[in-house]
């Protein structure tokens, strides 16, 4: 068998372990900590959202960045200190934008195939992840971004996906909870929620039973190529221990571009900070004050998902301000405000904020693919979609490893 290590555990590094164990490899994972989806697969929107495909290169969005730059509570907030790192991928940001329409079809179309990947492993392994299938629904409160949002519906149907636009009165009927007035939204009945770090730890117990083998509290010190082998360094604890494999695929999130850089390839993922509440439903009127279709508010950029009966999620914003993990009052305010605003039945007093970094590649694509040296692969760089389209691209790279690499 053909010795594979995966490196980082989150929702890309267990789904890519288990789709290389069941094509017969045997596979290590590499997680510096102690469990499974412990970072930005811990407390993300919930959102298996086809319908939120859209990439960001667009003009609006540098146009916004740049109107929000002096707002501490703005839904895209860029940290006017420079640094390399930032200048360039920003270039590349905007480099991008020409992309804008054909990186949308086909993220659409991952996202698609992904789906049918994430219910198949779900029910082959029977997951239990609050997986709720009650569609999302997108809400306008102005005619400008109902009018996008048409726009952005017909490079949607161009990537396969079905979503109709609806009135308020329709949206009342669809979500009787929502509060507001609004112009507009879109509803994607096929689209479906869960609990990310519940599917995560799911994958990786099933990754486990198909052989693969974790090393959890196990940090990356080096990661060396020869073009024959694989050689990986980590740190547990205070020892060192140095592996040999035949190839490696990096899924480490944030740190997947210091990484790629030890292998000679350039993998530029800035960290885009998102943050989170989940509201603790302690109360009866809580429970039905609370949404089941799960939200996306496009003027505040902000999704809500319920998780079983107890919880509701609320995620979003973008905060570029390099690797800094704060969880800032400032920008947890929203949040709070939103679903105050939104959902005014719903108590407030128990809420668990959460801060993660994005993993972002400039034009919002994944990395999926071979390195420069043999052996070398990566599935990472999902960005504000990784539990949208890990399914597909996990299979997609144990594929590319197959052709390249068979028994």
């Amino acid at each position: 068998m053909k010795k594979f290590a995966v490196i980082g555990g989150g929702i890309t590094g267990v789904t890519t372990a288990y789709a290389l164990a069941k094509r017969g490899y045997a596979v290590t994972l590499f997680e510096k900590h102690r469990y499974a989806a412990m970072e930005t697969s811990f407390a993300n929107g919930g959102q298996f959202s086809v319908s939120n495909a859209e990439v960001w290169n667009h003009w609006s969005t540098v146009l916004k960045g740049v109107k929000w730059m002096l707002r501490s509570d703005a839904p895209l907030l860029v940290n006017p200190k420079p640094s390399w790192h930032k200048m360039a991928w920003f270039a590349e940001f905007i480099a991008a934008i020409p992309q804008y329409e054909k990186n949308t079809i086909e993220t659409t179309r991952l996202a698609m195939a992904a789906r049918q990947h994430l219910d198949a492993w779900a029910a082959e392994e029977g997951l239990d992840f609050d997986h709720k299938r009650e569609g999302i629904l997108h809400i306008y409160r102005d005619k400008g971004n109902f009018v996008h949002a048409g726009k952005v519906s017909k490079l949607l149907a161009q990537g396969g996906l079905d979503r109709r636009a609806v009135t308020p009165l329709e949206m009342r009927a669809i979500e009787p909870t929502l509060a507001g007035d609004y112009y507009g939204g879109y509803f994607t009945e096929s689209d479906t929620t869960g609990d990310i770090h519940k599917f995560s730890t799911g994958m990786a117990a099933a990754a486990e039973r198909l052989g693969v083998q974790t090393r959890y509290g196990h940090a990356i010190q080096t990661v060396k190529s020869d073009g024959k082998a694989v050689t990986i360094t980590a740190q547990d604890g205070a020892d060192s221990h140095t592996s040999v494999f035949d190839g490696v695929v990096v899924c480490a999130g944030t740190a997947s571009r210091g990484i790629a850089a030890q292998l000679g390839d350039r993998v530029n993922i800035y960290p885009v900070k998102g943050y989170s509440i989940t509201v603790n439903l302690d109360d009866a009127h809580s429970q039905a004050s609370a949404p089941m279709v799960s939200l996306l508010d496009d003027e505040t950029k902000l999704v809500s998902s319920r998780l079983g009966l107890g919880r509701f999620r609320v995620a979003g914003t973008a905060e570029f301000n390099g690797y800094n993990r704060d969880i800032r009052a400032d920008r947890i305010r929203p949040l709070v405000e939103w679903v105050q605003q939104c959902f005014p039945g719903v108590r407030t007093e128990s809420v668990v904020p959460w801060a993660g970094l994005r993993p972002m590649m400039p034009n919002l694509m994944p990395r999926v693919g071979p390195g420069k040296r043999p052996g070398v692969f990566y599935n990472t760089g999902h960005g504000h979609l990784g539990l949208t389209l890990s399914a597909v691209t996990a299979d997609m790279v144990a594929a590319m490893v197959g052709s390249a690499m068979p028994h």
